[in-house]
């Protein structure tokens, strides 16, 4: 059996802002139902530990390096059997809100000693620095909040094996020398081979140098992240360490993302009973005060208002977009000025555009369920979840071909159409008008209903499920420790 540390900044349900959340509440209960000893810690945020539960206090762990105590709270993640360790420190953690952002949306100035705490707290209960006699066999860090776990762990002379998973390498957890000094850091990292970047100190990089092996979120973003154009500086040592790197396809809770099940779903459907989706896409269009119109193609966008996501696109096109026979529901916050352009949309044309700011849980699964398209233009995409919940809903994903949009989504071109293999409409150039054309491409193919309706089924019988995912890992965990258990339990 494979014991399993888990580093993580947040994991659904006890904390999301993204992707990493809803990985680390999903990978290691799929890890578990494989035969693993995991345990999964995160910092105890307040928001956290509100959602939580009962809460065992397993034990108070000094770290001398930083001059505080922590304690160590025991739950398991909601919903599973998987154990999960809350990091107590209040000056650090207890604060309302995103955990990395303050309340004027700029990040907390202290985050470098936060994560470094974690970081601390982590390696200390890698070693088995503390009297609870568990020890893991592989400790799994995932983004810069876990960084600077495998390069304290490879100063050891005996640490376990570490793999450092990248979500997404936008964000590096860059911080002044000074920082780097203050931590109490071990001068032998200060280098342009450790921790040092153009003078900074970043977390990041002490997964991607220490780290025994990197994964990253799908295939095609692991080769990505090898260019300059999405490397963010750090192509170069990812090149150097391609042999390490591997990309695994995240998967989906498909529990949670269930069209035969789903409580927020007026109707439920499947791909052999999918006239029953017909029944969802009214009641959005009512919800969302759009008419009812059964042959107007309805396409949903859950995202992020940011650049990365490709709003910009989505703005400059929107006013073609509004002369084709289509009609979008929009979910989503960010750059207000985005905000702010989409609501002007939609006052103008309040029969074509539905515009919701903010984020509603029931409303994402009801926009999945009833939309015919589901809009993803992004401008970089290390994995994506919305185009693999719209596969399983029977919602065309209209996609930029990068990442793992790339990874998932079939375009349904004449070859493709013809070999049954179609699942979407996948555009290449980052601009408005490759935006326009795949659109209209879906409008196209929504009235010839047999054709639709191929490229409906043969998404929704795709297979995201975690298990695969968790498959991979367990391979890999089992190249890293030749003697560890990678069988799956009976």
């Amino acid at each position: 059996m494979n014991s399993i540390l888990f580093a993580t900044s947040e994991a659904y349900p006890l904390m999301k802002t993204g992707g990493l959340g809803d990985v680390a509440g999903s990978l290691p209960p799929a890890l578990k139902a494989l035969g693993c000893d995991v345990r999964v810690i995160m910092p105890a945020y307040r928001d956290a530990v509100a959602r939580a539960g009962r809460l065992k206090r397993l034990l108070d762990l000094r770290v001398p390096t930083m001059d505080v105590t922590v304690s160590l709270l025991e739950t398991t993640l909601p919903g599973t059997r998987a154990k999960i360790w809350l990091v107590d420190y209040p000056p650090a953690y207890d604060r309302p809100g995103n955990p990395y952002l303050g309340p004027d949306g700029h990040p907390w100035p202290d985050n470098g000693p936060r994560f470094a705490l974690l970081a601390r707290v982590v390696a200390a209960m890698a070693l088995e620095q503390s009297r609870l006699a568990w020890r893991p066999q592989i400790v799994h860090c995932n983004d810069w909040q876990t960084g600077l776990v495998p390069a304290l762990l490879a100063l050891e002379p005996r640490p376990p094996a570490t793999i450092f998973t990248v979500h997404n390498l936008a964000y590096q957890g860059m911080f002044p020398y000074e920082t780097f000094l203050a931590l109490r850091l071990p001068h032998s990292l200060w280098s342009s081979d450790g921790l040092e970047f153009h003078g900074h100190v970043s977390f990041i990089k002490g997964g991607l140098a220490y780290a025994d092996h990197l994964t990253t979120v799908s295939p095609t973003y692991a080769n990505e992240i090898q260019t300059p154009a999405f490397g963010y500086g750090l192509d170069g040592l990812l090149r150097h360490r391609a042999g390490d790197l591997t990309g695994i396809l995240n998967g989906i809770n498909d529990r949670v993302w269930n069209p035969g099940a789903d409580p927020h779903l007026t109707s439920h459907y499947s791909w052999r009973r999918l006239e029953a989706k017909a029944e969802n896409k009214r009641a959005l269009q009512r919800e969302c005060g759009l008419p009812h119109s059964a042959d107007t193609p309805l396409i949903g966008l859950i995202s992020r208002l940011v650049d990365q996501k490709g709003i910009d696109l989505v703005l400059a096109a929107m006013p073609r977009l509004l002369k084709m026979p289509l009609q979008f529901a929009v979910l989503g916050n960010g750059n207000r000025d985005y905000e702010r352009a989409l609501t002007r949309f939609a006052a103008r044309h309040p029969d074509r555009l539905a515009v919701r700011i903010g984020y509603d849980e029931t409303l994402a699964h009801r926009i999945e369920g009833g939309a015919d398209m589901f809009l993803m233009p992004s401008r970089f995409e290390p994995c994506g979840l919305n185009q693999l919940y719209s596969l399983r809903y029977g919602t065309v994903p209209i996609v930029h071909r990068v990442g793992g949009l790339a990874d998932t989504v079939i375009d349904a071109d004449v070859a493709q159409l013809a070999a049954g293999k179609a699942t979407g409409i996948t555009f290449d150039d980052e601009t408005p008008k490759a935006l326009l054309s795949a659109v209209g491409r879906a409008v196209a193919l929504f009235q010839e209903p047999a054709a639709w309706k191929r490229i409906v089924v043969t998404g929704m019988r795709q297979s995201f499920s975690w298990r695969t995912s968790a498959k991979h890992y367990l391979h890999l965990y089992g190249s890293l420790v030749p003697d560890a258990d990678t069988t799956e339990a009976v």
